[in-house]
């Protein structure tokens, strides 16, 4: 084969992974909007298919149902696929460059709505369908516990920088902090009650300051 012949291969191939990649996005930012406007058992893959423009054949070639359903949380969430380590994020790193506490809980604010307006429709999906799918609950539940590992993760860099409170124990102020920056908290406060987004992460940023962190003047018990 000559150098000619390889490259030519060569490029063949590269464009058959782009081209691949590029439709499994399709499919999957389709299953995000299907997911969260028809819920898990009404979103269909002739409903992915249609919406994603491609051929039912090739929305199942990416299935299963319940593989493109955690794809679509991750994407939904973070943008990319797959087990995401938060620190490894753009906005991880970002969180490491904060050098007072003060700017903590603003930061949780603008996050957390970031994160959680994209995906709270396919997370609604999930916990609805979690009732009654023993494969979708077991798979939420171990979720959760990478969640809170995450969470765990953010408040002992917090600790380390001696800006968490210390009244009340760790394992608890981890489990605040779940709460308050769960999607449910999110869907309860904008999608429920009617508020706007911009009050949703003037939530977060002053719960998170007044049950976190230090506070200056004396700390006061977890409520």
């Amino acid at each position: 084969m000559s150098d000619a012949d390889r490259g030519a291969r060569t490029y063949r191939s590269e464009l058959r992974q782009r081209q691949a990649a590029e439709t499994r996005r399709r499919v999957v930012e389709s299953a995000i909007e299907e997911f969260g406007e028809r819920g898990y058992h009404g979103a269909t893959f002739a409903r992915i298919a249609k919406r994603a423009g491609v051929s039912v054949e090739t929305v199942r070639a990416n299935g299963p149902k319940t593989a493109l359903l955690w794809a679509a949380v991750a994407v939904a969430s973070f943008g990319v696929e797959g087990d995401i380590e938060f620190f490894d994020t753009e906005r991880g790193k970002n969180m490491l460059e904060l050098r007072e506490p003060g700017a903590f809980g603003a930061y949780l604010g603008e996050t957390m709505l970031a994160i959680n307006e994209p995906v709270a429709g396919v997370w609604t999906a999930v916990t609805a369908a979690a009732h009654g799918d023993c494969e979708v609950r077991d798979t939420l539940a171990e979720r959760l516990v990478s969640m809170r590992g995450q969470v765990e993760k953010v408040l002992r860099v917090v600790g380390e920088r001696d800006w968490l409170r210390t009244d009340v124990p760790f394992d608890d102020l981890v489990e605040a902090l779940c709460v308050i920056t769960s999607v449910e908290a999110y869907v309860r406060y904008v999608r429920m009650d009617g508020k706007p987004r911009e009050e949703y992460q003037a939530f977060v940023a002053r719960t998170v300051n007044d049950t976190i962190l230090r506070r200056s003047s004396g700390e006061a018990p977890l409520s």
